[in-house]
Protein backbone atom coordinates (compact mmCIF):
# COMPACT_ATOMS: atom_id res chain seq x y z
CA UNK A 1 0.00 0.00 0.00
CA UNK A 2 1.05 3.20 -0.56
CA UNK A 3 2.06 6.45 1.45
CA UNK A 4 -0.42 8.81 1.85
CA UNK A 5 0.13 12.40 0.39
CA UNK A 6 -2.07 15.62 0.10
CA UNK A 7 -3.79 16.54 -3.41
CA UNK A 8 -6.21 19.16 -4.09
CA UNK A 9 -9.33 18.61 -5.98
CA UNK A 10 -10.71 20.80 -8.65
CA UNK A 11 -13.02 22.03 -5.91
CA UNK A 12 -10.36 22.99 -3.53
CA UNK A 13 -11.21 20.16 -1.98
CA UNK A 14 -8.14 17.88 0.23
CA UNK A 15 -8.04 14.58 -0.53
CA UNK A 16 -5.56 11.86 0.13
CA UNK A 17 -3.88 10.50 -2.83
CA UNK A 18 -1.69 6.92 -2.39
CA UNK A 19 2.12 7.81 -3.58
CA UNK A 20 3.50 5.27 -5.53
CA UNK A 21 5.12 2.50 -3.40
CA UNK A 22 9.44 2.20 -3.33
CA UNK A 23 10.35 -0.58 -5.50
CA UNK A 24 14.20 -2.27 -5.78
CA UNK A 25 16.13 -2.41 -8.77
CA UNK A 26 15.44 -6.15 -8.74
CA UNK A 27 11.07 -5.00 -8.69
CA UNK A 28 11.99 -1.94 -10.73
CA UNK A 29 13.28 -4.62 -13.57
CA UNK A 30 10.50 -7.07 -13.25
CA UNK A 31 7.72 -4.40 -13.41
CA UNK A 32 9.48 -3.53 -16.82
CA UNK A 33 9.70 -6.99 -17.99
CA UNK A 34 5.65 -7.43 -17.24
CA UNK A 35 4.99 -4.79 -19.14
CA UNK A 36 6.66 -5.73 -22.00
CA UNK A 37 9.75 -4.73 -21.95
CA UNK A 38 12.95 -6.65 -23.37
CA UNK A 39 15.20 -7.24 -21.20
CA UNK A 40 18.18 -9.32 -22.57
CA UNK A 41 20.86 -9.25 -19.47
CA UNK A 42 19.42 -8.54 -15.92
CA UNK A 43 22.98 -7.57 -14.52
CA UNK A 44 23.22 -4.73 -16.83
CA UNK A 45 20.13 -3.17 -16.36
CA UNK A 46 20.11 -2.92 -12.91
CA UNK A 47 23.56 -1.22 -13.16
CA UNK A 48 21.38 1.04 -16.19
CA UNK A 49 18.85 1.72 -13.23
CA UNK A 50 21.15 2.28 -10.80
CA UNK A 51 22.83 4.90 -12.92
CA UNK A 52 20.21 6.42 -14.25
CA UNK A 53 17.13 6.43 -12.34
CA UNK A 54 13.76 4.37 -13.29
CA UNK A 55 11.82 7.70 -13.45
CA UNK A 56 13.97 9.69 -15.49
CA UNK A 57 14.68 7.15 -18.38
CA UNK A 58 10.81 6.77 -18.03
CA UNK A 59 10.97 9.90 -20.48
CA UNK A 60 12.23 8.20 -23.02
CA UNK A 61 10.10 4.37 -23.06
CA UNK A 62 6.88 6.90 -22.38
CA UNK A 63 6.93 6.79 -26.41
CA UNK A 64 7.06 3.23 -26.47
CA UNK A 65 3.78 2.44 -25.10
CA UNK A 66 0.47 0.70 -26.25
CA UNK A 67 -2.28 3.41 -27.11
CA UNK A 68 -5.68 2.65 -25.91
CA UNK A 69 -7.49 3.39 -29.06
CA UNK A 70 -10.66 3.71 -26.57
CA UNK A 71 -9.11 6.52 -24.92
CA UNK A 72 -6.07 7.53 -26.72
CA UNK A 73 -4.17 7.63 -23.76
CA UNK A 74 -1.00 5.51 -23.33
CA UNK A 75 -1.29 1.85 -21.01
CA UNK A 76 1.37 0.63 -18.76
CA UNK A 77 2.52 -1.55 -21.37
CA UNK A 78 4.93 -1.57 -24.14
CA UNK A 79 5.22 -2.06 -28.28
CA UNK A 80 6.30 -5.55 -29.19
CA UNK A 81 10.31 -4.92 -29.68
CA UNK A 82 10.88 -2.42 -27.01
CA UNK A 83 13.95 -2.89 -25.51
CA UNK A 84 15.82 -1.09 -22.52
CA UNK A 85 18.70 -1.35 -24.54
CA UNK A 86 16.66 1.42 -27.27
CA UNK A 87 15.62 3.57 -24.09
CA UNK A 88 19.42 3.49 -22.96
CA UNK A 89 20.13 4.48 -26.50
CA UNK A 90 17.81 7.05 -26.35
CA UNK A 91 19.05 8.60 -23.18
CA UNK A 92 22.47 8.44 -24.15
CA UNK A 93 21.38 10.32 -27.47
CA UNK A 94 19.80 12.89 -25.77
CA UNK A 95 22.59 13.83 -23.58
CA UNK A 96 24.83 14.27 -26.47
CA UNK A 97 22.14 16.67 -27.94
CA UNK A 98 21.98 18.40 -24.41
CA UNK A 99 26.16 18.73 -24.93
CA UNK A 100 26.01 20.35 -28.31
CA UNK A 101 22.91 22.17 -27.68
CA UNK A 102 24.85 24.06 -24.92
CA UNK A 103 28.27 24.15 -26.52
CA UNK A 104 26.78 26.23 -29.30
CA UNK A 105 24.55 28.26 -27.86
CA UNK A 106 27.59 29.15 -26.32
CA UNK A 107 29.75 31.47 -28.34
CA UNK A 108 25.76 33.03 -29.05
CA UNK A 109 26.32 33.79 -25.55
CA UNK A 110 29.50 35.21 -25.96
CA UNK A 111 28.56 37.28 -29.22
CA UNK A 112 25.71 38.82 -27.52
CA UNK A 113 28.00 39.95 -24.76
CA UNK A 114 30.26 41.36 -27.62
CA UNK A 115 27.69 43.31 -29.33
CA UNK A 116 25.95 44.89 -26.35
CA UNK A 117 28.97 46.15 -24.74
CA UNK A 118 29.77 47.41 -27.97
CA UNK A 119 26.89 49.33 -29.12
CA UNK A 120 25.51 50.48 -25.57
CA UNK A 121 29.40 51.56 -25.07
CA UNK A 122 29.11 53.99 -27.99
CA UNK A 123 26.24 55.92 -25.99
CA UNK A 124 28.15 56.21 -22.56
CA UNK A 125 30.49 53.46 -21.09
CA UNK A 126 27.71 53.88 -18.01
CA UNK A 127 24.63 53.33 -19.68
CA UNK A 128 23.60 50.44 -18.35
CA UNK A 129 23.43 52.40 -14.69
CA UNK A 130 21.37 55.40 -15.82
CA UNK A 131 17.98 54.39 -16.34
CA UNK A 132 17.00 57.45 -18.26
CA UNK A 133 19.41 56.66 -21.12
CA UNK A 134 17.87 53.02 -21.80
CA UNK A 135 14.43 52.39 -23.15
CA UNK A 136 10.88 53.10 -21.14
CA UNK A 137 10.25 49.16 -20.96
CA UNK A 138 12.97 49.96 -18.37
CA UNK A 139 10.96 51.96 -16.01
CA UNK A 140 7.76 49.45 -16.30
CA UNK A 141 6.97 48.34 -12.95
CA UNK A 142 8.12 44.83 -12.73
CA UNK A 143 5.15 41.73 -12.96
CA UNK A 144 6.62 39.92 -10.02
CA UNK A 145 7.88 42.56 -7.73
CA UNK A 146 5.12 44.93 -8.39
CA UNK A 147 7.06 48.14 -6.04
CA UNK A 148 9.56 47.74 -8.19
CA UNK A 149 10.48 48.81 -11.78
CA UNK A 150 12.10 45.73 -13.86
CA UNK A 151 15.27 47.55 -13.77
CA UNK A 152 15.41 47.68 -10.21
CA UNK A 153 14.87 44.11 -10.44
CA UNK A 154 17.69 43.90 -13.07
CA UNK A 155 19.93 46.16 -11.12
CA UNK A 156 20.08 44.50 -7.83
CA UNK A 157 20.53 41.08 -9.94
CA UNK A 158 23.92 42.81 -11.65
CA UNK A 159 24.87 44.26 -8.19
CA UNK A 160 25.19 40.96 -6.54
CA UNK A 161 26.74 39.64 -9.45
CA UNK A 162 29.87 42.34 -9.37
CA UNK A 163 30.05 41.89 -5.74
CA UNK A 164 30.20 38.01 -5.65
CA UNK A 165 32.48 38.14 -8.29
CA UNK A 166 36.06 36.57 -8.41
CA UNK A 167 36.95 37.73 -11.61
CA UNK A 168 40.60 39.85 -11.52
CA UNK A 169 39.06 42.65 -13.79
CA UNK A 170 36.20 43.18 -10.91
CA UNK A 171 38.48 43.50 -8.63
CA UNK A 172 41.31 46.07 -10.46
CA UNK A 173 37.97 48.14 -10.96
CA UNK A 174 36.62 47.95 -7.51
CA UNK A 175 41.00 49.25 -7.02
CA UNK A 176 40.94 51.51 -9.63
CA UNK A 177 37.83 52.66 -10.60
CA UNK A 178 35.12 52.63 -7.33
CA UNK A 179 33.94 49.46 -8.67
CA UNK A 180 32.30 51.00 -11.91
CA UNK A 181 32.49 48.67 -14.67
CA UNK A 182 31.96 50.05 -18.14
CA UNK A 183 29.14 48.14 -19.74
CA UNK A 184 31.55 46.20 -22.27
CA UNK A 185 33.16 45.15 -19.19
CA UNK A 186 30.18 44.95 -17.34
CA UNK A 187 28.62 42.24 -19.91
CA UNK A 188 31.41 39.59 -18.82
CA UNK A 189 29.64 38.77 -15.57
CA UNK A 190 26.21 38.85 -16.75
CA UNK A 191 23.92 35.60 -17.28
CA UNK A 192 21.72 34.45 -20.27
CA UNK A 193 19.41 36.46 -18.63
CA UNK A 194 20.67 39.70 -17.32
CA UNK A 195 22.24 40.01 -21.05
CA UNK A 196 18.43 39.11 -22.78
CA UNK A 197 17.15 41.63 -20.28
CA UNK A 198 19.61 44.65 -21.02
CA UNK A 199 18.78 43.96 -24.58
CA UNK A 200 15.30 44.40 -24.08
CA UNK A 201 16.33 47.94 -22.10
CA UNK A 202 18.43 49.20 -24.55
CA UNK A 203 17.80 52.04 -27.04
CA UNK A 204 16.11 51.39 -29.87
CA UNK A 205 18.99 52.36 -32.05
CA UNK A 206 21.18 49.70 -30.10
CA UNK A 207 18.04 47.07 -30.13
CA UNK A 208 17.86 47.56 -34.02
CA UNK A 209 21.79 47.49 -34.84
CA UNK A 210 22.13 44.08 -33.30
CA UNK A 211 18.96 42.53 -34.77
CA UNK A 212 20.26 43.56 -38.16
CA UNK A 213 23.63 41.76 -37.58
CA UNK A 214 21.11 38.83 -36.86
CA UNK A 215 18.95 39.37 -39.93
CA UNK A 216 16.00 39.81 -37.79
CA UNK A 217 14.03 42.46 -36.00
CA UNK A 218 14.26 43.66 -32.73
CA UNK A 219 11.04 42.33 -31.21
CA UNK A 220 11.97 38.83 -32.94
CA UNK A 221 15.45 39.21 -31.18
CA UNK A 222 14.37 39.36 -27.81
CA UNK A 223 11.83 36.53 -28.42
CA UNK A 224 14.86 34.26 -29.68
CA UNK A 225 16.77 35.25 -26.16
CA UNK A 226 14.04 34.23 -24.33
CA UNK A 227 13.50 30.43 -25.88
CA UNK A 228 17.27 30.01 -25.94
CA UNK A 229 17.28 31.12 -22.69
CA UNK A 230 14.86 28.27 -21.54
CA UNK A 231 16.61 25.91 -23.87
CA UNK A 232 20.12 26.93 -22.27
CA UNK A 233 18.75 26.05 -18.62
CA UNK A 234 17.26 22.87 -19.30
CA UNK A 235 20.57 21.62 -21.16
CA UNK A 236 22.59 22.65 -18.37
CA UNK A 237 20.15 21.37 -15.41
CA UNK A 238 20.79 17.54 -17.72
CA UNK A 239 16.48 17.91 -18.22
CA UNK A 240 15.55 15.74 -21.27
CA UNK A 241 15.39 17.53 -24.69
CA UNK A 242 13.84 14.41 -26.69
CA UNK A 243 10.24 14.07 -28.14
CA UNK A 244 9.81 17.99 -25.49
CA UNK A 245 7.32 20.39 -26.39
CA UNK A 246 8.38 24.01 -25.95
CA UNK A 247 5.16 26.19 -24.34
CA UNK A 248 7.03 29.33 -24.87
CA UNK A 249 7.89 30.09 -29.08
CA UNK A 250 9.69 33.07 -30.96
CA UNK A 251 8.47 35.14 -33.16
CA UNK A 252 8.60 33.63 -36.69
CA UNK A 253 11.57 34.86 -38.15
CA UNK A 254 11.19 36.61 -41.99
CA UNK A 255 14.13 34.71 -43.38
CA UNK A 256 14.15 32.54 -46.44
CA UNK A 257 16.63 30.09 -44.08
CA UNK A 258 14.00 30.08 -41.44
CA UNK A 259 10.64 30.09 -43.22
CA UNK A 260 10.72 25.91 -43.59
CA UNK A 261 10.68 25.95 -39.58
CA UNK A 262 9.24 28.64 -38.49
CA UNK A 263 5.89 26.40 -37.42
CA UNK A 264 8.22 23.81 -35.59
CA UNK A 265 9.34 25.80 -32.91
CA UNK A 266 7.12 24.20 -30.60
CA UNK A 267 9.50 20.95 -30.73
CA UNK A 268 13.16 20.52 -29.84
CA UNK A 269 14.32 20.64 -34.12
CA UNK A 270 12.59 24.02 -34.06
CA UNK A 271 14.23 25.30 -30.92
CA UNK A 272 18.16 24.11 -32.15
CA UNK A 273 17.15 25.16 -35.65
CA UNK A 274 17.13 28.82 -34.47
CA UNK A 275 21.01 28.08 -32.98
CA UNK A 276 21.65 26.67 -36.39
CA UNK A 277 20.62 29.86 -38.15
CA UNK A 278 22.07 32.56 -35.24
CA UNK A 279 25.71 30.76 -36.63
CA UNK A 280 25.40 31.17 -39.95
CA UNK A 281 24.09 34.88 -39.92
CA UNK A 282 26.68 35.38 -36.93
CA UNK A 283 29.47 33.84 -38.46
CA UNK A 284 30.01 31.73 -35.52
CA UNK A 285 32.48 28.39 -35.20
CA UNK A 286 30.72 24.98 -34.74
CA UNK A 287 27.44 24.96 -36.94
CA UNK A 288 28.21 21.68 -37.85
CA UNK A 289 27.66 20.24 -34.81
CA UNK A 290 24.50 20.37 -34.25
CA UNK A 291 23.78 18.58 -37.19
CA UNK A 292 26.05 16.12 -36.62
CA UNK A 293 24.56 15.14 -33.24
CA UNK A 294 21.45 14.64 -34.38
CA UNK A 295 22.37 12.29 -37.21
CA UNK A 296 23.58 9.79 -34.20
CA UNK A 297 20.16 9.04 -33.66
CA UNK A 298 19.40 5.27 -32.87
CA UNK A 299 17.09 4.64 -35.65
CA UNK A 300 14.45 2.44 -35.20
CA UNK A 301 11.27 0.81 -35.48
CA UNK A 302 9.67 1.75 -31.95
CA UNK A 303 9.89 5.47 -31.62
CA UNK A 304 11.09 7.34 -34.48
CA UNK A 305 13.27 10.27 -34.93
CA UNK A 306 10.27 12.90 -36.06
CA UNK A 307 9.58 12.47 -32.43
CA UNK A 308 12.49 15.48 -32.32
CA UNK A 309 9.96 17.25 -34.29
CA UNK A 310 12.29 17.30 -37.38
CA UNK A 311 10.45 16.44 -41.06
CA UNK A 312 11.95 13.61 -42.95
CA UNK A 313 13.52 16.09 -45.53
CA UNK A 314 15.67 18.08 -42.48
CA UNK A 315 18.84 17.40 -44.42
CA UNK A 316 17.79 18.90 -47.52
CA UNK A 317 16.23 22.18 -46.26
CA UNK A 318 18.73 25.26 -46.86
CA UNK A 319 19.66 26.13 -42.98
CA UNK A 320 20.48 22.45 -42.61
CA UNK A 321 21.90 21.64 -46.28
CA UNK A 322 25.28 22.44 -45.56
Amino acid sequence: MGVQGWSFSSGGVVTSKPIKPYKSYTDQVALLCSRGMEIKNVAQATHVLATRNYYRLSGYWYSARIIDFASGKPTDNFQPGTSLDLCTELYEFDARLRSAVFTTIAPIELALRALLGYHLGKIDPLVHMDVNKLNAVARTTDRKNPHKTQYEVWLSKYTEAVRNSQEDFVAHHRDRYDGQLPVWVAVEIMDWGMLSHLYRFSPHKVRNEIAYLCEMTAPQLESTLKSLNILRNLSAHHARLFNRGFDIKPKPINHELMKPVNTLTHRLFGQISIIQFLHIQLGLEGSNLLANTLETFPHNKIIPFERTGAPDHWRDLPLWAN
